[in-house]
């Protein structure tokens, strides 16, 4: 099956319109002032779903749908969210568990409702829906369980992420399609003479992916003998603008390069400010006075960030069998957004979406945490995938020496 950038595209503005609609449906119920931040379309392993939520309570309002898309979806507000919504709606309901759960459950149903209508009028086609199901679970549980394929290892999962006007407060749109009935969807809408991607190319990508963070982790660990795991890796889908907000607020130490051949593009490899000084006095001969952020802890991410990005690459290129070459890494220590803007607008002059390559590494020994975000260009992208042999795709192993020459 193939899947074109447009397709892709439309796919991804119709989940975006559908999360302003149900919004705009739970502004007019509460008075709440509410704004859709991001929509992205992701494709990830199924037990990575809904990662970002790990350790935290939920509420969630869930549908299943059948038709000419089948699957489920659900809407998601922290406990503390649902409460103050319920209350906007029903005064006085969230000191009545019964009367909050039937308020966040009425406004659920309404904002999903509008939600699935939305893709059924697009697919000219009957989407049917289920009644609301409440649900309160800890994490990730609050998510429907991604749908089976035998065929498949990989989900698509549409989420937008809805924000509260002048308040830190967010919440949620996941929905989660039956592989085939979506691949099938955007195969009635896609170009198979021009831009199309084979879906399990994307797939054999992401799994390559993988095995690049893995081996950069194992990098990590060869330098600071902090045994380190790759953790998520996920490929999305956004327009351009978006990409910087996927990143977030919170401030990263990290190290940024431009990288050239089939595909190119950009980069990134991000600690938090406290991981980047753990992983940088584990590369440091001497224990340091100062637990704040010094030359010497910059120095060291400079050099580790190279390495990272080196085993990355590389592992890419092996794949491909193309030459992936990449620029000296440049340090950079900025708000998350601030970092990736610029390297957006870069690969904007060329494209109007793009392709997000994330990746987590975590230990379980000491606080650590590592990211890895690549920025390619859409269209080397759409040519390497058209060349790759997915029976490569487990040879992702770098040259050690050539790394450190």
């Amino acid at each position: 099956m193939n899947v074109d950038i447009q397709s892709l595209g439309t796919f991804n503005q119709l989940a975006h319109e559908g999360a302003e609609q149900a919004t705009q449906s739970l502004t007019q119920m509460t008075g709440i002032d509410a704004a859709v931040d991001v929509t992205k379309i992701t494709l990830l392993d199924r037990e990575d779903v809904g990662e970002g939520l790990t350790g935290q309570e939920f509420v969630g309002v869930q549908f299943d749908f059948e038709g000419v898309l089948e699957g489920e979806t659900v809407l998601v507000f922290d406990s503390e969210s649902a409460d103050t919504i319920a209350d906007a709606l029903l005064p006085g309901s969230s000191e009545d568990p019964e009367m909050a759960k039937s308020g966040v459950t009425e406004i659920g149903n309404i904002m999903m409702s509008g939600f699935i209508d939305g893709w059924a009028d697009y697919l000219d086609s009957t989407i049917d829906h289920s009644p609301p199901t409440y649900i309160e679970k800890t994490g990730a549980d609050v998510l429907p369980e991604a749908p089976e394929s035998e065929e498949y290892s990989q989900v698509f999962v549409f989420k937008s992420e809805i924000e509260w006007v002048d308040e830190s407060v967010n919440f949620y749109i996941y929905m989660l399609p039956e592989y085939d009935s979506l691949a099938d969807a955007m195969m009635r809408h896609a170009d198979t003479d021009g831009d199309a991607i084979p879906i399990d190319k994307l797939q054999t990508f992401n799994e390559m992916t993988t095995s690049g963070t893995q081996q950069a982790a194992d990098n990590v660990e060869m330098m600071t003998g902090i045994p380190t795991e790759a953790e998520v890796t996920q490929l999305s889908f956004a327009p351009i603008e978006d990409v910087p907000r996927q990143i977030g607020t919170d401030t990263y130490v990290g190290t940024v390069v431009e990288f050239t051949g089939t595909p190119s593009g950009y980069l990134m490899v991000l600690f938090d400010e406290r991981s980047a000084v753990t992983v940088a006095e584990a590369m440091m001969p001497v224990e340091m006075d100062s637990d704040e952020l010094t030359d010497q802890h910059e120095m060291a991410i400079e050099e580790l960030g190279n390495i990272m990005t080196s085993g990355f690459v590389d592992g890419w290129a092996n794949v491909l069998q193309t030459s992936v070459d990449h620029t000296p890494p440049r340090l950079v220590h900025d708000m998350g957004r601030a970092i990736v803007d610029p390297l957006a607008a870069q690969v904007g002059q060329h494209q109007e979406h793009a392709f997000i390559i994330d990746s987590e590494m975590r230990t379980e020994d000491i606080e650590f945490k590592a990211e890895i975000h690549a920025l390619p260009n859409e269209k080397e992208l759409r040519a390497a995938l058209d060349d790759l042999d997915v029976e490569r795709a487990e040879e992702t192993d770098a040259d050690v020496e050539q790394i450190f020459k």
